[in-house]
């Protein structure tokens, strides 16, 4: 037989009515009816009828997974979390959730790798489990990101404050307004020119995360500044773990919404040039990333920046007294304010940018599986669903709302709804995953047919569950624990305590909203629609599975330099 052509075209398997047998190195179940769709690399467009373009590379993929990761969570809002937990409690807080992270992006790669799916994880409930869960996930994921929006552009108008004089009467809405046009145009000019953008915002967001992880060595040795912190700060009043066990609780939430994002390396595989190659790579980078980005990140704050300092809590809103920028002064950098302020605007546009993206692909999958109206999934040549980018820029408008009702206020409610979907769409991808194997194995398959295979699978898995669990059940009892009591002369107009009542509220209704809407959709799209869970040996496992052309994976047989090998890891 004469030897395949690196040049052959790469193709995809859909069912067929017509047609048996598979073509030599087709993953597929035995009895499996398919037919091979061929296209070439270059024009992979129209996959599985999707109107998506394959045109992210991996330089994409990996950026795209760090600009999700590092952003408004990070910057904004790590310094209440030290000034809520004490030092070691952030840290552990991030560590925890880190943990349970890196295992939802390893069911995401070995799913993704194999099934390129538009709407990615939304879709899997459908084949492997019950389509009323696909049903609920894929509308709850859209509210996620239809919320996050107007949250980040709202933070914009508060970064934007920073350079304004005292008692300026500049129109604050201007800014969000800003920033929406320009989400609009990237938008509709097409996934390449989307990917293109968040792959320089992101290499500026990297680059500012390793000067200041330089300049917090540096300040914390004392070789800048003068002062030799070292550990003085975990050391103090309230330090290491301030608040206690209950404190550690109450943070892990807003942690969660500094990682949110993470998993776009899923959603973006659709829209990937070669999933085998870009995915396991793309999630790969996630366990590196969390220890180099936010522990390291984390550390350097809470050793530098006291717990009790008033200014991590931010109380004003501005961010002259984020945390990030407090180490830059310290290290005697007169411009630090301004360059940081600078670059946490960016970060807001780069994860609005990222939000809008996935919006419009949670809308058009919508749309796809009957969800939604068919105009809402149609594709132009380029690619994009112009209907979808209309209805998020609605969303995106309510931004402009939130600047009367108050920024900042509006901003931490948010926060909190925002923080418990992702818990609620993390277990759900774990779930899924559970779910995914059982079906495979059931198919006659082992995990060595797989394109990619998670690691630590299942034991690593059972403990990001575990993990998954205790902060679900953490968060309602949080919610439903410490109402305040109005026993100072004043009563219920106390300042105090109407502060207290309303962040009782905000962790009311982030714990108890995204799961109650959840369960009245899968619950209701059950009754309506009558759907039955998957039997596992009927699953549909080959349906938009992409199959690489031949000799496309010759360039990793290359020798790379060690260099190159470690910086990978990284970006």
């Amino acid at each position: 037989m004469e030897p395949a052509s690196k040049d052959a075209p790469a193709h995809y398997y859909s069912p067929s009515s017509e047609g048996s047998g598979t073509s030599p190195g087709a993953m597929a179940p035995v009895g499996a009816d398919m037919e091979k769709v061929t296209m070439s690399v270059e024009d992979m467009s129209n996959v599985d009828d999707s109107g998506l373009k394959r045109d992210l590379h991996l330089r994409h993929m990996v950026m795209i997974a760090i600009s999700g990761t590092i952003g408004t969570g990070l910057f904004m809002t790590s310094g209440k979390t030290i000034a809520t937990a004490g030092p070691l409690g952030a840290l552990f807080a991030y560590m925890v959730i880190g943990v349970w992270l890196v295992f939802v992006c390893q069911a995401i790669g070995e799913i993704a790798t194999l099934l390129p799916l538009p709407g990615a994880f939304t879709a899997w409930g459908t084949r492997v489990f019950d389509e009323a869960f696909s049903f609920q996930l894929t509308w709850v994921y859209f509210l996620n990101w239809a919320l996050t929006i107007p949250a980040e552009l709202s933070a914009s108008s508060l970064i934007i404050a920073f350079w304004l004089p005292e008692g300026s009467n500049f129109p604050l809405w201007i800014v969000p307004m800003a920033i929406i046009v320009a989400l609009v145009v990237v938008n509709i000019l097409g996934v390449k020119v989307y990917g293109e953008i968040e792959y320089w915002f992101s290499i500026l967001k990297v680059i500012t995360i390793i000067v200041f992880i330089i300049c917090g060595i540096l300040v914390d040795s004392g070789a800048v500044g003068g002062h030799v912190y070292g550990v003085e700060n975990w050391q103090i009043e309230g330090a290491p773990f301030k608040g206690g066990f209950r404190a550690f609780l109450s943070v892990l939430v807003s942690v969660g919404f500094a990682y949110g994002g993470t998993e776009l390396s899923g959603v973006t595989a659709a829209e990937s040039s070669n999933p085998h190659k870009h995915v396991p790579k793309a999630v790969n980078t996630v366990l590196v990333r969390i220890a180099f980005f936010y522990i390291l990140s984390i550390f350097f704050l809470a050793s530098i920046v006291p717990n009790n300092d008033p200014r991590l809590l931010n109380a004003d809103g501005t961010v002259v007294n984020a945390p990030f920028t407090i180490v830059f002064l310290a290290a005697g950098m007169k411009g630090g304010a301004s360059y940081m302020n600078a670059v946490i605007f960016t970060s807001v546009v780069s994860a609005a940018n990222s939000d809008f993206y996935v919006a419009t692909r949670m809308l058009m999958s919508l749309s796809r599986n009957g969800w939604a109206p068919k105009i809402v999934g149609r594709t132009n040549s380029r690619g994009v669903p112009l209907v979808a980018v209309l209805i998020t820029t609605v969303f995106s408008c309510i931004a402009l709302v939130m600047i009367y009702a108050g920024a900042s206020t509006v901003f931490n409610w948010l926060v909190s709804i925002i923080g418990s979907i992702i818990f609620l769409t993390w277990c759900s991808i774990l779930f899924l995953h559970f779910r995914f194997r059982a079906c495979w194995k059931a198919q006659g398959n082992t995990p060595s047919d797989l394109p990619y295979v998670s690691w630590g699978y299942p034991y690593g898995h059972y403990l990001a569950m575990f993990i998954a669990v205790c902060c679900v059940i953490a968060s309602f009892y949080l919610s439903i624990d410490g109402k305040p009591v109005a026993d100072s002369p004043l009563g219920t107009a106390d300042p105090v305590y109407k502060a207290a009542m309303d962040k009782w509220a905000q962790g009311m209704l982030g714990a108890w909203f995204p799961w109650a809407f959840a369960l009245s959709l899968y619950f209701g799209y059950k009754f309506v629609k009558g759907t039955k869970i998957v039997n596992p040996a009927d699953a549909d496992l080959d349906t938009g599975r992409w199959i690489p052309a031949p000799g496309s994976d010759e360039d990793d047989n290359k020798p790379v330099p060690k260099w190159k090998k470690i910086l990978s890891k990284f970006m």
